[in-house]
């Protein structure tokens, strides 16, 4: 389980450059890919072998002026609540701002890490005027230039060094396959865990957010056998104040980095919103196995079309991670609810899948020789040995002769043609091109 660093502050401060410098540290996540661009908020890093994930909490602040005021304390008292250290970052060229001190009240009455990043300090005079930040009564301030990067590196240090130690991971003989149920606020998760295991486990409001900490619960019937996570617990109903989208993406995060697949809920009343689109691709990032069901699909009024044309909104918001299985499921009347647990075990089962080396060239080196990579500069790439890497998410490798001349479109194109042979559905997929 990785720590959580939370960036706050008042907008246009340089939160998110100095987010996208921080996740560039990582090539796992990579941002250029079609579709993984949907969501910019969330991320991984690394500095000096400790691994953390990064959210950017400027991202989710929509709305006018007079409404940011609120929306930032609402983010502000999330990420305490939630995160394990905050960065707050500030401007030095306009200094402490009122709403600069209002975060800073906020974060006095905390005692997890906080670090102050004075931004746009890109001169010795500047410097100078950094001072100005101890009045905010948090310490030790660290002045950084987000767009050159300079001054990153002490952030870091200090960052890290902050850090709490994480437990070890305690490692089990035989570990059940863990299934993590997200979506967003009132989605019918609890309901769904509810009507599985056949008792009233958690607790089940109309009040949004009533569900709080990751709980496991093994489940052992009808030949199934796994961990169901759901981030549930009770929350006060005077504590669900906070952006809802903001919420359950912090929430999600946990809770999907620790699990095998995610069994995605979307409430089929509101359709695939941009918040569940944010938690979907939260999963595809971390490589994690995703199932869709679509819940309350009891109170649609349906014909003929209805299912077929649902499903093809959805999986154009998808694109171009389409094969990903979707379900019509209601926890209210328990209809198809153990086929969704049959496609989440099918998943897991894709996802763990070994392909002989033989056997992969087999099939697809005469595709590959059938559509080569179209030529560049005059120049033709040749592909002649691929194998599936030993790793714990499905990975390839392509080796060729120019393999910097392969580009994205080619990609997606061995990735459809490799998935219409092996049964990866819902699995995310990485596909390589190294020098043979």
């Amino acid at each position: 389980m990785n720590n959580i660093v939370a960036i706050v502050g008042r907008p246009n401060v340089g939160k998110s450059t100095l987010f996208n410098r921080l996740i560039q540290r990582r090539d796992a996540i990579v941002d250029s890919v079609s579709g993984v661009t949907r969501d910019r908020n969330y991320g991984k890093s690394e500095w000096n072998g400790k691994e953390f994930s990064v959210i950017d909490t400027g991202g989710y602040i929509k709305g006018s002026d007079d409404v940011f005021e609120g929306e930032i304390r609402r983010q502000v008292e999330l990420a305490i609540d939630e995160a394990d250290a905050i960065i707050f970052m500030v401007d030095v060229e306009e200094g402490i701002t009122p709403m600069d001190s209002e975060v800073a009240k906020l974060l006095r009455k905390v005692t997890k890490p906080i670090l102050i990043a004075v931004n746009k300090v890109d001169n010795a005079m500047r410097e100078k005027d950094a001072v100005e930040f101890y009045n905010l009564g948090l310490g030790e301030y660290y002045t950084i230039a987000g767009m050159s990067g300079s001054g990153t590196g002490d952030l870091l240090d200090a960052l890290v060094e902050a850090l709490p130690e994480m437990p070890e991971a305690v490692v089990e003989e035989n570990p059940l396959p863990r299934f993590t149920v997200v979506g967003r606020p009132n989605a019918g998760k609890s309901s769904f865990i509810n009507a599985l295991i056949g008792e009233e486990r958690f607790v089940v409001t109309d009040i949004a957010g009533t569900t709080r900490d990751a709980i496991d619960t093994t489940y052992n019937r009808f030949g199934f056998e796994f961990k169901l996570v759901d981030t549930a617990g009770i929350r006060r109903k005077a504590k669900v104040k906070e952006d809802l989208e903001f919420y359950s993406v912090m929430r999600s995060v946990r809770a999907i980095e620790h699990s095998d697949v995610c069994i995605l809920m979307i409430d089929a009343t509101r359709g695939f919103e941009g918040q569940d689109q944010s938690i979907f691709w939260l999963a595809e990032k971390n490589r994690k196995g995703i199932v869709i069901l679509v819940n309350k699909w009891d109170l649609i009024e349906k014909d003929t079309m209805s299912t077929k044309e649902y499903e093809a909104r959805i999986r154009e918001e998808l694109k171009p991670f389409t094969d990903v299985p979707i379900l019509f499921v209601s926890a209210l009347t328990k209809q198809r609810l153990l086929k969704a647990l049959e496609a989440a075990v099918e998943v897991f089962e894709n996802r763990k899948q070994r392909i002989s080396t033989s056997k992969f060239n087999d099939t697809m080196l005469p595709i590959i020789e059938r559509m080569p990579p179209p030529a560049l500069k005059g120049k033709y790439v040749k592909i002649k040995y691929c194998m599936q890497l030993p790793t714990a998410t499905p990975q390839f490798v392509f080796f060729a002769n120019l393999p910097q001349y392969v580009k994205e479109p080619y990609k997606r194109f061995i990735e459809n043609q490799l998935r219409q042979e092996y049964n990866f559905s819902g699995v995310p997929i990485d596909i390589y091109f190294r020098q043979k």
